[in-house]
């Protein structure tokens, strides 16, 4: 309390800044507690494997397929609610469901999602260690309808064309984004904003467009490589 009424003086006393910045503080605490309260219910309920001090803002849709698996690790923030949303009001709530029994979705370690979509069908979704992951982002292992021919896609599920997706630790995903199946995104590469990732990107590579392509390949530390970068192999 004391540090909020600081932070009102400091920004001069009415009652604007004392609702506004009361308003702003009273979401970020509640709705973070009962957020979290719901998705540690839902996931024990529906057998997901949740790690510890996991923040969620909004309602998360879960559904486990029987025999498949959605994991959760430590410290992962999973924001599902506009009120939330730092970038972009969200078009919808986050969702993670698998369709199979042999599907499997993990979530790495300290991950940031804000109302992103994972759908797993009969492989696998992996997101690895400190991904972040902006408003509205899709990503899947299938097509869900086999593109051929004409006459049987809407009955044929074509399953055989599954393929998993890894996405790197510390990758960036920007708003927008579609992650179609059979993807790798190296560790710590940026893809741009409305970009549908169609191929691997390689680590440390900024990617945008649609389909993406590579338009820088740094190292590590976000220096552009030379033509002998490690990162290009």
């Amino acid at each position: 309390m004391r540090e909020i009424v600081s932070k009102i003086l400091e920004r001069g006393l009415s009652l604007g800044n004392i609702a506004s910045y009361g308003s702003w503080q009273c979401l970020r605490v509640f709705g973070a507690f009962w957020g979290t309260l719901r998705f540690r219910v839902k996931a024990r309920l529906f057998g997901i494997k949740a790690g510890s001090h996991i923040s969620v803002h909004g309602t998360v849709g879960l559904m486990r397929w029987p025999g498949s698996s959605i994991e959760i690790g430590d410290n992962v923030s999973i924001v599902s609610s506009w009120r939330r949303a730092t970038a972009c009001a969200l078009s919808h709530p986050a969702r993670l469901r698998t369709f199979g029994p042999k599907a499997s979705i993990i979530i790495g370690e300290g991950c940031e999602l804000s109302g992103t979509s994972v759908s797993c069908r009969s492989t696998s979704v992996v997101l690895g260690r400190k991904v972040l992951v902006a408003p509205d982002v899709v990503i899947t292992d299938s097509d869900f309808h086999a593109p051929w021919p004409v006459d049987r896609r809407a009955v044929d599920p074509g399953m055989d064309r599954d393929r998993p997706v890894h996405i790197g630790d510390g990758a960036w995903i920007g708003m927008r984004c579609i992650i179609l199946k059979g993807v790798t995104i190296g560790s710590g590469a940026i893809i741009g904003a409305g970009s549908v990732v169609t191929r691997d990107i390689p680590a440390n590579a900024v990617a945008c467009g649609s389909p993406a392509r590579v338009v820088r390949q740094c190292d590590a530390r976000g220096n552009v490589c030379s033509a002998d970068c490690p990162e290009k192999g």
